[in-house]
């Protein structure tokens, strides 16, 4: 029997109380730096950067904006660069340079209601092609936009005429595996699951999985499809093999419920896109491995290529607050670094061990 110390450890390494409301933490590419991103009582936006020295988070810089920063990602900027993109609860689109961030480098009336979630790809190396970033809206609508295209997206999602528009919470970019090829994937607050394909313009895939999806991310954005993680209210998430997609069946997944309250984020560790955390509503962290199946694929009743779903083990989970943890950001630089951050206006710095043996 394996001692409870042979299994990865959740470490709180340093935690900081904030005077604001936090809804995203980003780790800074390449950096010992992390960035938070809220709203202050006023009403009024927060970005503040933090840098991790001698077991400390130490305040280097604190701007306010106008509107409240609901999140942000790095994912399409250049290493030298990195300017951080964010969406606020006024539906604007800005990317900031953090060395000079008074004035956005890149500003965009992207959405007509609150910027819900951003992701970028073709930047930092990661993922081939444009740098691009996707937002989602409450206005039910995901686009995507080149920062060195002004004004207007390179693509829009939006709901048919007279179809009921759908509360987008979540989006992700995925299959960026070569100059041609590229994926969006958005959830909504309904539990259905949208595919578009950027390279066709079409809607490759839908499903539903019954309640609000709340997160979902592939887990690279660089490579062929692989696995996709959708997470839900009241605390069930999805793992789809996205290798083999069924004409009628879709994609093969194992779903799995990590707790009673909902699961507000899901990310996959940069070293080992087996190993994943998810942030729960009580205050609680989950890290999840997944097995593959023996095979992945077989032959229906038809012949024709059906996935095989694996499964999901707990390797640790800890409870770090009573309120929601809604965001986490692994250190792409450090394998185990991450920082989260929370609604009781705390942003911690954890250290996961022993993620190299499990």
């Amino acid at each position: 029997m394996s001692s409870p110390l042979s299994k990865p450890q959740i470490i709180t390494h340093i935690q900081k109380s904030l005077n604001y409301t936090v809804f995203d933490s980003k780790w800074i590419p390449c950096s010992a730096k992390f960035v938070c991103l809220g709203n202050f009582p006023s009403g009024t936006g927060v970005i503040q950067i933090y840098e991790v020295n001698q077991g400390e988070a130490q305040l280097i810089k604190e701007v306010e904006k106008p509107k409240a920063i609901k999140c942000g990602t790095f994912g399409a900027t250049s290493l030298q660069q990195r300017h951080i993109a964010t969406g606020d609860f006024d539906g604007n689109l800005n990317i900031w340079n953090l060395e000079t961030p008074d004035v956005p480098v890149y500003a965009v009336k992207a959405h007509k209601e609150i910027v819900n979630s951003i992701d970028g790809v073709g930047g930092l190396g990661i993922g081939d092609g444009a740098p691009e970033i996707v937002t989602g809206s409450r206005d039910g609508t995901v686009k995507v936009w080149d920062p060195r295209q002004k004004d207007s997206p390179v693509a829009n999602m939006e709901p048919m005429e007279g179809e009921t528009k759908r509360d987008c919470w979540t989006v992700a970019f995925g299959h960026a595996f070569n100059d041609q090829d590229r994926c969006v994937c958005a959830g909504y607050d309904n539990g259905d699951i949208k595919l578009f394909d950027l390279r066709n313009m079409s809607l490759r895939w839908e499903t539903n999985i019954k309640n609000g999806v709340c997160c979902v991310e592939f887990d690279r954005k660089d490579i062929n499809m692989n696995k996709l993680v959708a997470t839900s209210l009241e605390g069930k998430f999805h793992v789809f093999d996205m290798r083999t997609q069924h004409p009628t069946k879709g994609f093969a997944s194992v779903s799995e419920k990590a707790h009673k309250s909902t699961i507000w984020q899901v990310r996959h560790l940069p070293q080992n896109r087996d190993i994943f955390m998810t942030t729960g509503g009580a205050g609680n962290l989950h890290l999840w491995k997944y097995e593959y199946p023996a095979q992945r694929c077989k032959k229906d009743s038809d012949c024709v290529d059906v996935g095989v779903a694996g499964s999901v083990n707990l390797l640790q989970n800890v409870t770090l607050s009573t309120q929601p943890i809604a965001s986490l950001d692994w250190s792409p630089d450090k394998q185990g670094l991450c920082v989260c951050s929370g609604f009781d206006q705390s942003v911690r710095v954890l250290i996961v061990t022993k993620l190299n043996i499990v």
